[in-house]
Formats: C-alpha cells, structure tokens, sequence
C-alpha cells in the first residue's frame, strides 16, 4: 500500500511540475518569455560574466565589455523567423545593444547578426532603435524611463520599432552574403560607464 501511495505521489508531482513547466514557456499570442525574472537560466555570458546580474525582476547589465546570448530551451535558441520584445531603461551616458541571430562567440563584439542600438545619450551619435552601422537614427529616447524595443526578422528583412514608432526597415540586397547567419539573441555591455537594464524579454515564432 506503502508503493502505491509513494508512486501516485510521485506522478503529482511530475505531473504538476509539467504543468508548471507548460505555463512557464506558453504567452497569449504566441510570445514566449526569454528572462524568467529571478535568475540568469538559459543565458550564456561571454568574458565578463559580471557585467550582468539579476535585480527586481530586471537584467542589469553594469561593467566591463560582455555579451550575454540566449543558449536556453526555448526553439533550442535558434530563431529564424520571429519577433522579439523588450522593455528597456538606460541610465544617462549609457550604451547598450540587443544583436538579433547572433551566436555565441568568447570574447569581442559579436561578428554575426545585426545589433539593434540601446544608446540614448551616450558620445556614439547613433541612437536608440538604430540597425547599428546600418540603418542608423538620430532621435532617442529619454533616460530614467522604460521604453519598448521590438524586432521583426523574416528572411533577409529586419524592422525595428521603438514604442510605437518605426526606425528601421532594411532588406538585404539579395545578391550580397547575409549576416543573418547566427540563430540566437545576445545583450550587450559596452563599458564600465553603462548601466542599462532589460525585462519582460520575449520572443514569438513568425510562420511563412
């Protein structure tokens, strides 16, 4: 009787962990959350694995040149087509970036993908919600205030949002090499005298 009581106990809590486990990784509409909001599970800092931390529900990203990259469960961090959702504060003099199918490298700036510009006063002229080097804005956003960053990658086109205001539209010429040639999302630290801080990281898979 003992066996018994221990192995339906047992399947509860399987069970119930499933459950908990589905409604961790399910969204309305699709979205998928990235950042669970208490730990760094699923990320993969390169060299300065310090530059991030965990606080109030938020990735602080403070300290010396790193890039934190997805490496979790979720599509085996390997997003195709898909848009992906941010909410984003800077702190004045602050540089930061989120690079779109990037993947993972150990040290420098990520050399595959496209980074979308987190860069509201910061000495670099080009601003917040630009397609660094690329497609780059002028206008940005305020200090102190969280703001939203969406991005919408399908095949060789990447748009940009900011709030509700459109900055980038680019296509890659179709007879060029692409730099889409990454799969997974990274966060970038800039330098010593940047703070930036993300939430409510989300991703939602785009159908043909």
């Amino acid at each position: 009787m003992r066996r018994i009581l221990t192995h339906a106990l047992a399947l509860t809590t399987l069970a119930t962990a499933c459950a908990g486990r589905s409604s961790a990784t399910r969204a309305d509409d699709g979205w998928i959350p990235l950042f669970d909001g208490r730990t760094l599970a699923g990320w993969r800092a390169s060299e300065n694995p310090a530059t991030f931390r965990v606080e109030d529900g938020m990735i602080v990203v403070h300290g010396p040149r790193a890039h934190l990259f997805y490496d979790g469960p979720v599509l085996g961090h390997d997003f195709r087509d898909f848009e992906l959702r941010a909410e984003v504060m800077t702190r004045p003099g602050a540089n930061s970036g989120i690079y779109l199918r990037t993947r993972f490298q150990p040290t420098d700036w990520p050399s595959q993908g496209y980074e979308v510009q987190v860069n509201n006063s910061h000495t670099d002229w080009r601003r917040t919600g630009s397609l660094y080097a690329v497609q780059d804005v002028r206008e940005s956003e305020r200090d102190g205030e969280w703001f939203t960053v969406r991005a919408i990658v399908r095949g060789r086109r990447v748009q940009v949002m900011v709030n509700d205001r459109q900055t980038v539209d680019y296509t890659e010429p179709a007879d060029s090499a692409t730099r889409l040639t990454g799969g997974t999302i990274a966060l970038q630290g800039h330098d010593p005298a940047s703070e930036v801080r993300y939430r409510n990281i989300r991703i939602r898979p785009l159908g043909p």
